[in-house]
């Protein structure tokens, strides 16, 4: 038997988005991920369709955020393209098993990554769609033909950094269909991929290193955060330990002012004028989900919290039709650098761009599955009854029992959950307070941070009421520089904006409006310091794009002053020139880090 989870998560036909959150995959839908599939040769013309365009990671990339989004959406059309695509797939599928489009005799030097990836979508597929049947005999036949193929072919590449996200299809096939070659397959993958336990018990990547590296790439290590408590599934250990040393290390030695870590393309310090990829945060954000379900450890949906609210809303457009492929904490303006003049390691001059495909096209595939499968991870189910895992408006109807979460969080404080049953019940409700949270109540009794259980009695209606609040604070940095945050919010100081657009055609692919290029440059003054620690909050309304340096719900009034600080190949130094005031004292609005195109997150402090 596999170890059981603390939380399971339900499906897109048992939970819903609500406010906000539906409003953000709407636009989502909306935008390039809606319509990928009619205007990105990769996905449109990929081999995993009979194409003759990229035949590897981009489609199940794709399908695994564009499949959610669909079901969560109920929206007809997006299913049925998501099912024009799995019917392709199940199609190709060979008499041995093999699933990815690579003919027989190139399948030694075909990188199973990819494998892992489709079975991945498959289940998510299965569930979705409620299709188990149909499914489970083709992810059945592509994992025993894998067990076989890996007999004589040793992972390698990014199967090998990796291995341990075949364990998602894996488990969920070996509780449905237990059989003792799938335990030789789990162990196999272990044994042949990448030993994260042993890089970290003698950690030799504290200092961003020159050079491109599996064992240092940012997205492999957004990924592998899970790969011991997935294992653990299969061998009964410590779920938690690994993750929580993981994380400690990579916060301190690349963490980012917004809590996510630094990696263009592999891990490059604490520095503000580095970047992160589009992709780690994703991964980073998927680590979480499934971390927060088999541990049911608080601290997973907090970082969770982080890094939906933070990283992924700033590495993607308001209208979500263009990204980046880095984001920087002090990102001023968004120019393309002098030819080899840009602050990342081995990423190219525009991948701080906003487009269509700045510097690969991975992210353009895999930034999806952010939002949709966040939304999936605001309610979880406990043996015992429900928790809520992941704070935002959503609506879940299990059984006789509907819980809906009321709240415009984390653009204000606490939450309702309005529970209704049909007939009388009773069940333990895991109510979640987020770390740092002032002064908590349940029903006004007092709670503490992480999960809260409360056992509900229900009949018809009942609302339980959670309230907290957070203090604005300044947070150290390097160099003597400081960030400011509240709660799971951090904020930065937006800039002004003036959008120049780029359509031109590269290796094929056309950008044009709304998915081409852009430069952004500055039409503000950017170049300050706090001038003291005294901070106001207001609260708006939440709009159509709160995630928008225009509609931002919640601001923070802060004291500035004007400061010397150069612009050197692009982008703001490091540090500033001088920490002495060049002008008087200024009342501005920050807002939050998620909600900006261009701002600056680290300022010293200045009296």
């Amino acid at each position: 038997m596999l170890k059981t989870l603390a939380f399971r998560q339900y499906t897109t036909k048992e939970l819903k988005p609500e406010g906000w959150l539906k409003n953000q995959l709407r636009i989502q839908a909306k935008g390039l991920s809606g319509n990928l599939d009619k205007i990105w040769p990769d996905i449109r013309d990929s081999a995993w369709v009979g194409g003759t365009c990229e035949g590897w990671e981009r489609v199940p990339y794709w399908l695994d955020g564009f499949i959610p989004l669909a079901y969560l959406l109920e929206d007809d059309d997006m299913i049925a393209r998501a099912n024009k695509f799995i019917d392709a797939i199940i199609s190709r599928q060979q008499e041995d098993g093999w699933i990815a489009p690579c003919s027989k005799e190139k399948r030694n030097e075909y990188d199973v990554w990819a494998v892992f990836l489709i079975c991945k979508v498959l289940v998510l597929y299965a569930d979705c769609a409620k299709d188990e049947e149909r499914i489970k005999p083709v992810i059945y036949k592509a994992l025993k033909n894998l067990d076989c193929h890996i007999q004589g072919n040793t992972l390698f590449d990014w199967a090998a950094a990796r291995w341990f996200e075949c364990l998602i299809p894996l488990s969920w096939l070996y509780e449905r269909q237990p059989e003792d070659w799938m335990l030789d397959l789990a162990q196999k993958l272990d044994i042949h991929g990448i030993d994260y336990e042993k890089l970290f018990a003698d950690w030799r990547y504290a200092e961003r290193r020159e050079g491109w590296s599996f064992l240092n790439h940012v997205v492999n290590m957004g990924m592998m955060i899970k790969a011991y408590a997935l294992r653990s599934l299969f061998t009964g250990e410590d779920s938690n330990a690994f993750a929580k040393k993981a994380m400690e290390i990579l916060l301190c030695d690349h963490g980012m002012a917004c809590e996510h870590f630094s990696g263009d393309e592999c891990l490059s310090g604490r520095s503000p004028i580095h970047g992160s990829e589009c992709c780690s945060v994703t991964e980073a954000m998927y680590s979480y989900e499934w971390l927060t379900a088999i541990t049911g450890d608080a601290y997973w949906a907090d970082r969770l919290e982080k890094a939906a609210f933070n990283a992924l809303p700033a590495t993607i457009s308001p209208d979500m039709w263009i990204h980046q492929y880095d984001q920087i904490s002090n990102q001023m303006q968004c120019v393309r650098f002098p030819e080899g003049k840009q602050p990342f390691d081995t990423n190219s001059e525009e991948s701080h761009l906003f487009g269509l495909e700045p510097n690969f096209g991975c992210c353009t595939a895999n930034f999806n599955q952010g939002w949709p499968k966040f939304a999936m991870s605001t309610f979880m189910k406990a043996d015992d009854g429900i928790a809520v895992t992941a704070i935002a408006p959503s609506k879940l109807t299990d059984g006789n029992v509907t819980a809906e979460i009321v709240t415009n969080y984390p653009f204000e404080d606490g939450y309702t959950v309005k529970i209704k049953a049909q007939k009388p019940c009773e069940f333990a409700l895991y109510l979640r307070i987020p770390e740092g949270a002032v002064n908590p109540t349940i029903d006004g009794r007092p709670a503490e941070s992480g999960y809260n259980k409360v056992t509900v009695t229900a009949g018809d209606e009942k609302e339980i009421k959670v309230s907290f609040s957070f203090e604005a604070k300044l947070f150290e940095r390097d160099n003597d520089m400081y960030c400011l945050r509240r709660g799971n919010l951090t904020f930065s100081l937006p800039i002004g904006e003036r959008w120049e657009k780029k359509e031109f055609v590269r290796d094929g692919v056309e950008r044009k409006f709304p998915y081409c290029d852009y430069e952004i440059y500055p039409t503000t003054a950017w170049n300050y310091a706090f001038a003291g620690e005294d901070f106001s909050i207001e609260f708006g309304e939440v709009g159509e794009t709160p995630f928008s340096p225009e509609e931002a719900p919640i601001k923070i009034k802060a004291k500035f002053v004007p400061i010397d600080w150069e612009i050197v190949n692009g982008i703001c130094t490091e540090t500033p020139l001088s920490r002495e005031p060049k002008g008087e004292t200024v009342e501005l609005e920050m807002i939050p880090y998620g909600c900006t195109n261009l701002r600056m997150t680290e300022m010293p402090l200045v009296n």
